[in-house]
């Protein structure tokens, strides 16, 4: 019987602390302390990944972030987060919006609200160079990617007869990748670019031309938070017709970049 009232307890605790961030109005705490709680990627280049010479976290997210607090009048902490705990610690409360590579889902959206589409890439391969010219070089082989990603999702459903093999972030994929534990890293198309790109002997890597599927990164804020939600997409569309936005991409992944892509999309209302 203890033990049976020890876990009506917990539970109670943890239902009321589920309910109090589900139901919280992040706009108005997060005037009210001055400081907006970021969930970033912190080894995912150009994303967000930690700068060696300041040790701090920096990239496409987070200046994303920085404008949005800078808007708010309020400043930025950020917090790393993986792809498979950045939902969990927005639920819980931990932070205010996670910026970390997120792609919008139907199955996602039940759990968080997402913003405006604030990037757009697909979902590829990274293969030693030569050795993948389609997606059947892939079949029935081994292949990398992440815990908690839509990427696990796609892969599997591409390459039923293939082995997807897990890893907490795409850096250990990428070295199960040089080790020849498998035969290509799979995620969207921005982040293997950016592995690629900070590689020492990236010429010996290649991105094939086989997209399985597109990838619209949204902000996610917490569920029924409509207020915040507001506020962030009006910034987003701020940032838009300011040519902000597209200053940030061009930062990143212009022709001076370490990834160069081109920008195929801008940032528009209901997308």
């Amino acid at each position: 019987m203890k033990k049976w009232a020890v876990f009506l307890l917990v539970a109670a605790f943890v239902g009321t602390a589920f309910g109090a961030a589900m139901g919280a109005d992040t706009l108005a705490e997060v005037k009210k302390k001055g400081v907006l709680v970021g969930g970033v990627k912190d080894s995912t280049p150009p994303f967000g990944f930690i700068n060696e010479q300041t040790r701090q976290i920096e990239g496409y997210d987070v200046d994303f972030l920085k404008a949005i607090a800078e808007k708010l009048g309020v400043k930025l902490e950020l917090k790393a987060v993986t792809s498979a705990s950045r939902m969990p610690q927005l639920v819980e409360g931990n932070i205010d919006i996670v910026a970390a590579t997120m792609t919008k889902t139907p199955e996602r959206a039940q759990q968080v609200e997402f913003s405006h589409t604030y990037f757009l890439t697909g979902q590829k391969f990274l293969t030693k160079k030569g050795t993948v010219k389609s997606l059947k070089d892939l079949e029935g082989k081994k292949i990398g990617t992440t815990k908690g990603s839509t990427s696990e999702q796609n892969a599997s459903k591409a390459l039923p007869t293939s082995t997807i093999l897990s890893f907490d972030d795409y850096p250990q994929a990428f070295l199960a990748l040089q080790q020849g534990k498998v035969i290509a890293v799979t995620t969207d198309e921005s982040i293997l670019a950016g592995l690629k790109g900070a590689a020492p002997n990236k010429d010996n890597w290649e991105i094939p031309d086989i997209k399985i599927s597109d990838e619209p990164y949204g902000l996610g804020i917490r569920k029924g938070d409509k207020a915040f939600l507001d506020a962030v997409n009006d910034v987003l569309i701020d940032m838009e017709k300011s040519g902000k936005a597209a200053a940030i991409f061009e930062k990143w992944f212009g022709p001076g970049s370490k990834t160069p892509m081109t920008r195929t999309f801008k940032i528009e209302a209901g997308k």
